[in-house]
């Protein structure tokens, strides 16, 4: 099931959990009496084997790691996107994977069947590229999550803008002409939705991702086209003339 990986003859290609922790306990003379154990009852490793509590706490670190999307991990050996769900009996994790991982989060603990001593200068250079990859990616995952929620509050700007649009729209086809109280009200609106768009909290954080009233008109033109009254002409002067019916209270 497993390809031989170096020249470790415990070494593999990939492992499942348990088959991982007990060679990290150096526990392979017992490796068919920890199987067969598992097999018929894998959630009493604690009690199995208390004379072996690294094996135990070892299995768990490596269920934990994959949980937290710290070790990748497949199924039969082929890797998945994290969160995809895997039947615990055919988890496995690859062998240079769970070395990387291991080197990051217990970088005290080389097993031999992962660290070949030969090969120490090697896997330190491997490591150190990796945790630099790990870095950067560690980064723009951060950097998608910022552009994701601007994104986001954008599209719930408008989403405010085109509601307030269908409310005015429907007032004017149900009346002849709009009064004067009324234009005033809307006025009012307009002028303190746009100054709100571009305020700033208390502690000096944009209200939303627009930076000037151009950047709103584009906005609005850009995923409103061809729609009457939507244009840029109208909305400076709309914007404007509400920006003033503030300044007159």
């Amino acid at each position: 099931m497993y390809a031989t990986q170096s020249c470790n003859p415990y070494a593999k290609t990939f492992y499942r959990p348990i088959d991982a922790a007990l060679r990290w306990c150096n526990l392979m003379a017992f490796e068919r009496e920890i199987l067969e154990a598992t097999q018929r009852c894998p959630t009493m490793l604690k009690t199995t084997f208390p004379q072996w509590p690294c094996l135990h706490a070892n299995t768990e670190k490596i269920f934990d790691a994959i949980q937290h999307g710290e070790l990748v991990y497949g199924c039969f050996g082929v890797p998945v996107a994290f969160g995809t769900p895997v039947d615990c009996s055919q988890l496995t994790v690859r062998h240079t994977d769970l070395r990387f991982w291991m080197s990051r989060y217990y970088p005290d603990q080389r097993p031999a069947f992962l660290f070949d001593g030969s090969l120490h200068q090697q896997e330190a250079i491997s490591i150190g590229t990796y945790l630099a990859l790990q870095g950067d990616r560690d980064a723009m995952q951060v950097r998608i999550k910022s552009l994701e929620a601007a994104y986001q509050q954008l599209l719930d700007d408008l989403d405010a803008i085109g509601l307030e649009r269908k409310n005015i729209h429907h007032l004017l086809n149900t009346n002849s002409k709009v009064s004067e109280r009324s234009e005033s009200v809307y006025l009012h609106i307009i002028g303190a939705m746009v100054n709100l768009f571009l305020d700033e909290s208390p502690s000096g954080k944009p209200l939303s991702v627009f930076r000037s009233q151009a950047a709103i008109v584009d906005a609005l033109t850009a995923h409103h086209k061809n729609v009457s009254g939507i244009t840029k002409r109208t909305l400076d002067e709309k914007f404007a003339a509400g920006k003033r019916s503030l300044t007159k209270q």
